[in-house]
């Protein structure tokens, strides 16, 4: 059975307090870079996105359409000149400039038809694009609501790992002091229970919250004062005073 005087085994409190709150602190750790808020809104992002990706789409449709609609208004209207020019110079027979009449009021209308068109899409593409500058407010607001949690949650991770290397110093300066052998024991039961020593309070481990059985606190009993006795529910080394007992 591993010895160690009961004046060391009561270091391992201090510092299995210390490692205590290292496992808190790489929890809070966790906590944080977990955040829901994250998650909730890298999907709100995600679908903000999408829709302003359709959106998109929808607008550069309707300034296609919207520059075919120009260009067959502007292919009718130059054909409206053209014919006008002829007509204008008066040559030709006269059933022709008569026909060349009847064509361009046809043309006319042709081109009032196109031009209502244009509108129509030119409308269209007002309301498209007012949608899509909506869309894009939604999502400049979820990445600048991102953004702020980000650094609210790079702020206190800092604070944490500041925290953590501090107390990482004190219980490397702290371990040095401690009996070789025994802290080898202790190193080696945390590693493997994730609790490397506690109290037995009152017949009470306080690694596990357990109460020992009769048989157990007997054997702890018999136990030298310099023996080093585990929990036998959580395996964590049990320490031990007269006061306690």
């Amino acid at each position: 059975m591993a010895k160690a005087a009961p004046a060391e085994q009561l270091k391992l409190l201090e510092l299995q307090g210390l490692d205590a709150k290292l496992t808190a602190l790489a929890n809070r750790r966790r906590a944080l870079e977990t955040d829901p808020r994250i998650k909730d809104l890298e999907a709100a992002l995600g679908v903000a996105n999408g829709e302003l990706g359709a959106a998109k789409v929808a607008v550069h449709d309707a300034e296609a359409e919207l520059k075919r609609a120009e260009a067959d208004v502007e292919q009718v209207t130059s054909r409206i000149n053209r014919d006008e020019a002829r007509l204008n110079s008066g040559t030709g027979l006269s059933k022709d400039l008569v026909a060349l009449q009847k064509d361009i009021a046809s043309l006319n209308k042709r081109r009032s038809d196109l031009e209502d068109v244009e509108l129509e899409v030119l409308e269209r593409l007002d309301t498209l694009r007012e949608k899509q500058a909506a869309q894009q407010q939604i999502v400049d607001d979820i990445q600048g609501s991102f953004g702020s949690i980000r650094s609210e949650l790079d702020q206190q991770l800092a604070a944490v790992d500041a925290e953590a290397a501090e107390v990482k110093g004190r219980r490397a300066s702290f371990a040095r002091t401690l009996d070789a052998p025994l802290l080898a024991v202790y190193e080696k039961t945390l590693a493997r229970r994730g609790v490397g020593a506690a109290r037995l309070f009152h017949g009470t481990s306080e690694a596990s919250g357990m109460k020992l059985s009769p048989g157990d606190l007997a054997d702890i009993k018999a136990a030298a004062p310099e023996d080093i006795v585990f929990c036998p529910d959580s395996g964590a080394i049990l320490v031990r005073s007269e006061e306690w007992a």
